[in-house]
């Protein structure tokens, strides 16, 4: 990797916790309405429900789970694979009781897979 591109990753890197960091300035989860936060990597896809207020995660789903990699067929992050990770966690959440989420998106922007995750956590019935 050459300079270049190493302070290239490095900006885009901290424009995005930048934008998080704004976000999460608005989007708090509550006992009632959680969290539920995604993050993707080069490799991976996570997401988890958050209770801010009491400060614990109440579901997470990740790429890396046996469950979802039964889901998704090759690669672990691409648009199905974030689905797969958004029902998971779907599922998981109304099993906690959760029936309602505010979304936060990680600084990353809403299209693609971050979309995808959201989209298929509404299928299974999770409203944000």
């Amino acid at each position: 990797m050459s300079d270049y591109q190493a302070k290239r990753l490095k900006l885009k890197r901290h424009r995005r916790q930048r934008s998080h960091g704004r976000l999460r300035n608005r989007v708090k989860g509550t006992s009632e309405r959680p969290r539920l936060a995604v993050f993707k990597s080069l490799k991976h896809f996570y997401a988890q429900v958050i209770d801010d207020a009491a400060g614990r995660t109440l579901a997470s789903a990740s790429t890396l789970d046996k469950e979802v990699q039964g889901l998704i067929d090759t690669g672990s992050c691409n648009r199905a694979a974030a689905a797969a990770v958004g029902a998971t966690i779907a599922e998981r959440a109304k099993a906690q009781g959760v029936e309602s989420v505010v979304f936060d998106r990680g600084g990353f922007i809403y299209h693609g897979k971050i979309q995808a995750v959201a989209d298929a956590a509404r299928e299974k019935g999770l409203k944000f």
